[in-house]
């Protein structure tokens, strides 16, 4: 059994996020979803990251560093788009990081250190033609490619919130098969 910290989306904690966490903890893992919009949901993205713009995106990754605080060391991070900021830093600056799962997103290692941390598995997933991921599509690579246990999932289609089920957006082939990639990874920790 893994134990795993999901930080949302620029959504917010959606019923999608939520049914995510559900699946994972079916399959034997100990899940934490904090909110990071202190119950706040929005219709669009473009809503959502508005208020991550408001409230500061440097807030928004601190936020989910105290939702840490009281975790164990020993955790994967895991984040969708905007959750990927605060998984990232944890991932890169808490010691003890069991690895990371970057939902369609990604930003440069350089943003939280020169380097990804040597055994701290990651894996990316995102939409090959998705609008969103393309801006972070070369930090991805870069990340990949500098990391001997790192992949890259890519799917067809131009979703970005697509593992969430609760929104339009939702691929039910590719989220599920992006959650049996997530479970296998979790049960090798």
């Amino acid at each position: 059994m893994a134990e795993i910290l999901v930080f949302h989306h620029a959504q917010g904690l959606t019923a999608g996020v939520l049914g995510f966490a559900d699946e994972l903890r079916a399959a034997g893992h100990a899940v934490h979803t904090p909110d990071l919009f202190d119950g706040r949901t929005f219709d669009t993205i473009e809503e959502g990251v508005g208020y991550a713009q408001r409230v500061g995106f440097g807030e928004i990754i601190e936020r989910g560093v105290r939702a840490a605080e009281n975790l164990p060391r020993g955790i994967v991070y895991g984040g969708f788009s905007l959750g990927v900021l605060p998984t990232q830093k944890l991932a890169q600056t808490r010691p003890g990081a069991r690895g990371a799962l970057l939902f369609s997103g990604c930003v440069p290692v350089s943003e939280f250190g020169t380097a990804w941390p040597s055994g701290v598995p990651v894996q990316v997933h995102a939409k090959e033609a998705d609008p969103f991921f393309a801006e972070d599509l070369e930090a991805a690579q870069a990340l990949v490619s500098g990391s001997a246990d790192a992949q890259m999932f890519l799917y067809p289609g131009e979703q970005h919130l697509f593992a969430d089920g609760s929104l339009a957006s939702h691929d039910p082939e590719a989220s599920a098969l992006l959650t049996r990639r997530v479970i296998e990874f979790l049960d090798a920790r």
